[in-house]
């Protein structure tokens, strides 16, 4: 089924975009699925964010995506592998999106914020996932009253429901570290959340006004 829906969905198309997807799959660049982006890449259609920051740029693959989706956002996307970032920026040129999409090569929990713009629309977390909610707490600041974090990979391959059957010690304190941060989310004061099996897995925390 979700192949199907899948198939009737369309992801903004280029040949640079199927060759980043390519590469993504022959190399294990991890980026998000097609029906995760998709879903996204609704979101940005329907909210309209002015200005989006992006945890995880990996080669740009949703950066770019996001910026097709609505042609009057700009992004900011922090990458802290600086071979993955080069190829980011190569992609993001190649697109012509260059004016619209700044790469930051830094580890995003070092960064200064002050290198930042002070407000965001939208913010879409997509690195580390063992950190996303050092992530969410360093950058909640940033987001606008109303505005939405978006968290990819909630779900983990399906794991998370069943953490006490996976054999390895360090995926079972990962995937617990992402229930954790799905309990948090849950119960946070200041957003209301929605959890989606879509991909795998997202969440949409909206900033309670």
């Amino acid at each position: 089924m979700n192949d199907y829906l899948t198939g009737l969905n369309k992801l903004p198309s280029n040949q640079i975009i199927e060759k980043m997807a390519t590469y993504a799959k022959e190399h294990k660049v991890p980026i998000i699925n097609e029906e995760g982006m998709g879903f996204i890449n609704q979101l940005v259609k329907i909210t309209k964010p002015k200005r989006i920051l992006e945890i995880g740029t990996a080669i740009g693959y949703s950066a770019i995506n996001m910026a097709l989706s609505y042609e009057r956002a700009f992004i900011d996307t922090i990458e802290r592998d600086a071979n993955l970032a080069s190829l980011a920026i190569k992609n993001i040129k190649e697109c012509n999106l260059e004016n619209r999409i700044r790469v930051f090569n830094e580890d995003a929990l070092k960064l200064d914020l002050a290198t930042l713009h002070p407000e965001y629309d939208l913010i879409f977390i997509d690195a580390a996932k063992s950190q996303y909610k050092v992530f969410f707490e360093k950058f909640d600041n940033l987001l606008i009253s109303g505005g939405i974090i978006i968290t990819d990979n909630i779900l983990f391959h399906g794991l998370i429901t069943t953490p006490e059957h996976i054999a390895s010690r360090n995926l079972r304190q990962l995937v617990r570290k992402i229930g954790n941060y799905n309990t948090f989310l849950k119960e946070h004061p200041r957003y209301d959340t929605t959890f989606y099996n879509i991909g795998d897995g997202i969440a949409v925390s909206i900033k309670v006004k």
